[in-house]
C-alpha cells in the first residue's frame, strides 16, 4: 500500500537517498529543508534535481526551527510517516558554531515532535540519532542499552537530548517513534565534510591528508544503500515496541569496525593515487573507535548489510570523479 511520507532534511545524504527510495517504490514524499550553507548547497540542489523527475515529490523550503510555518504547512498534516533526518551534523563543526546545533537539533526535533503529536493520522516519527551518543564508552561493540551519559561533544550531547525528547512524548502523548543511531554512512552523493570525500579530494588534487589520532582509529563504515534499506525497513512496516512507551532506538551500523589506516588503502586503491599523509593527535570530540551491535534491529526488521568497503568505495569514487568533473 502506498504511503504518504515526510521526510526532513531531504536534499541532505541520507534523506535524499531515502526519499529517492521512496518514490521508487511508489510512495508520495513531501520533502522539507532549509538548504543551509554547512556546505555547498549546490550539492543539494544537484539532489534536489533527481528527485524531482519521478512523480510523488513535493518539495518546501524552510527551517524546521520555525515550529508555526512547519506546522503551518498543510500537506505535512496528512502523512502516515515522518522520517525526521534534518539536523546540524559534524562534531567538530560543533566547536565553531554551537547554537547551530542547538537551534536545528533541539528546537527542530521539537518541532517535529509537536508536529507529529498534533497531526490527525498521528504518523510514525522515524528519527535520525548517531553513533556520537556513546561519547566515552569504551566497551563495543556499542549496544542500545549501553549507558549514554558522557557525551564528548555539543553535537552528540543534541542527539541524546532528542531521544530523550522523544521518549517524554512517546510517555505524555503516546507518541509512537524510533531513533536510528546511524554509524559512519559514506557512498556517493555523501557529505563533503566526511574523511572519505575530503580524503579522496585531497588525493586527487595530490594534496596531503590530515590523519588524526596518528592513524589509530576505527569506524564502523557503512554504505548508504544498507543504511537507506534499514531506514525503509523501519519506516514502512510495523514498529516493534516492547517497553511501556511506544518508543525504541536502534543502532543501525555495519557491525565490522575498519581500522582507518586499512580504509586508506582501500581508497588509494580505488583512486589509483597514494596519500600523501600528515599524522595529527586526535581532535576534541572525535572517539576512538564506533562498533554497532545490530543484533536488535536484525532481529526486529531483518536488517544485515551487505556492502563491505572494497565494494562500496570503488562506488563512491566513480560518482566522485564523474560529479568532480560536472562541477568544473
Amino acid at each position: 500500500m502506498s504511503k504518504r511520507i515526510l521526510v526532513t532534511g531531504a536534499a541532505g545524504f541520507i534523506g535524499f537517498h531515502a526519499s529517492k527510495a521512496l518514490l521508487e517504490r511508489g510512495h508520495s514524499v513531501i520533502g522539507v529543508d532549509n538548504l543551509n550553507d554547512y556546505y555547498a548547497p549546490s550539492l543539494k540542489r544537484a539532489r534536489l534535481d533527481r528527485l524531482a523527475g519521478p512523480p510523488g515529490f513535493q518539495f518546501r523550503e524552510m527551517d524546521i526551527a520555525d515550529h508555526e510555518r512547519l506546522a503551518a504547512l498543510p500537506e505535512a498534516r496528512d502523512v502516515d510517516v515522518i522520517i525526521h533526518l534534518a539536523a546540524q551534523a559534524g562534531v567538530r563543526y560543533s566547536l565553531e558554531n554551537p547554537f547551530a546545533y542547538a537551534s536545528s537539533n533541539l528546537v527542530g526535533h521539537l518541532s517535529v515532535l509537536e508536529l507529529a503529536r498534533r497531526a490527525p493520522k498521528r504518523p510514525l516519527l522515524v528519527y535520525a540519532s548517531s553513533s556520537s551518543v556513546y561519547g566515552a564508552n569504551t566497551k563495543v561493540p556499542y549496544r542500545e542499552t549501553d549507558p549514554v551519559e558522557q557525551p564528548v561533544s555539543l553535537y552528540a550531547a543534541t542527539k541524546r537530548a532528542d531521544e530523550l525528547m522523544s521518549e517524554s512524548y512517546a510517555r505524555l502523548y503516546g507518541l509512537a517513534s524510533i531513533g536510528l543511531r546511524f554509524f559512519t554512512v559514506y557512498g556517493p552523493w555523501g557529505r563533503p565534510d566526511m574523511a572519505y570525500w575530503l580524503f579522496a579530494e585531497k588525493m586527487l588534487a595530490r594534496e596531503p591528508i590530515r590523519v588524526f589520532n596518528n592513524g589509530d582509529l576505527e569506524r564502523d563504515f557503512t554504505y548508504i544503500d544498507d543504511i537507506t534499506d534499514g531506514v525503509l525497513a523501519v519506516a514502512l512496516n510495523a514498529p516493534k515496541f516492547s517497553g511501556p512507551a511506544p518508543h525504541r532506538i536502534y543502532n543501525i551500523g555495519n557491525n565490522r569496525p575498519v581500522d582507518l589506516m586499512r580504509f586508506i588503502a582501500v581508497l588509494e586503491q580505488a583512486i589509483g593515487e597514494k596519500a600523501v599523509m600528515h599524522f595529527e593527535p586526535m581532535q576534541p570530540g572525535d572517539v576512538y573507535a564506533t562498533y554497532a551491535d545490530i543484533d536488535a534491529i536484525k532481529g526486529d526488521y531483518g536488517f544485515e548489510p551487505k556492502t563491505p568497503l572494497e565494494v562500496g568505495i570503488p562506488k563512491f569514487v566513480d560518482w566522485y570523479k564523474a560529479y568532480r568533473g560536472e562541477r568544473r
